[in-house]
C-alpha cells in the first residue's frame, strides 16, 4: 500500500516525538527506517531488558511493537495533529532470545480519527530473522493537540 503523508515534514516530526522518549533512549531503542505509513525500530540486546530465561522481555517486545505501529499511524498525521493507542493485542509466538529486535508496523487502514496497523517484531540470532510477536493495533489523532509534553503534565 503506498499512501501520502499529510505533513511534508513528517520525518522530522516523527524523529522529534520519537527522541523526547526517554525510555527508547534508556532501552537503547533507534528508528532504523520509516515511510509514509511504515516505521522500523530496533533495539540491541542486554541482559536488563530480558526475562529469567534470558530472552527479551515481552514487555520490550510489547513496547516496540507499540511504538512502531504508533509512528507508523504518526506519519500520516497532519503537523497539528498527535496520536494515542486505543488498543493493542500482542501475540507472542516465539521467544525473544538473540541480538536484536526489530520491529516493523504497516498501516492497513488509514482514517481521520481512528487508524488500524499491523506491528510485527522480529528477533536476530545469528544473522537469522525469526518472528516472535505480531499485533493489531488501533491508534486515535488528537487533532489540534501538538506532540509535546503540556506544561505542568509531571
Amino acid at each position: 500500500m503506498s499512501f501520502q503523508p499529510l505533513d511534508p515534514d513528517f520525518e522530522n516530526k516523527i524523529k522529534e516525538s520519537f527522541y523526547r522518549q526517554e525510555f527508547m533512549d534508556f532501552i537503547g531503542a533507534e528508528i532504523s527506517d520509516m515511510g509514509p505509513g511504515y516505521c522500523e525500530i530496533q533495539v540491541p540486546y542486554k541482559k536488563e531488558l530480558s526475562q529469567q530465561h534470558g530472552y527479551f522481555h515481552g514487555g520490550v517486545i510489547g513496547t516496540l511493537a507499540d511504538n512502531s505501529g504508533g509512528y507508523a499511524a504518526f506519519t500520516l498525521m497532519p503537523s497539528d495533529a498527535s496520536i494515542l493507542t486505543v488498543e493493542y493485542k500482542l501475540n507472542l509466538i516465539a521467544p525473544g532470545d538473540g541480538e536484536l529486535l526489530i520491529a516493523r508496523a504497516q498501516v492497513i487502514k488509514p482514517g481521520r480519527t481512528l487508524t488500524i496497523c499491523r506491528p510485527e517484531v522480529f528477533v536476530v540470532k545469528n544473522g537469522v530473522q525469526t518472528l516472535c510477536a505480531t499485533a493489531l493495533m488501533t491508534l486515535m489523532a488528537l487533532h489540534g493537540k501538538p506532540d509535546s509534553p503540556e506544561e505542568g503534565s509531571k
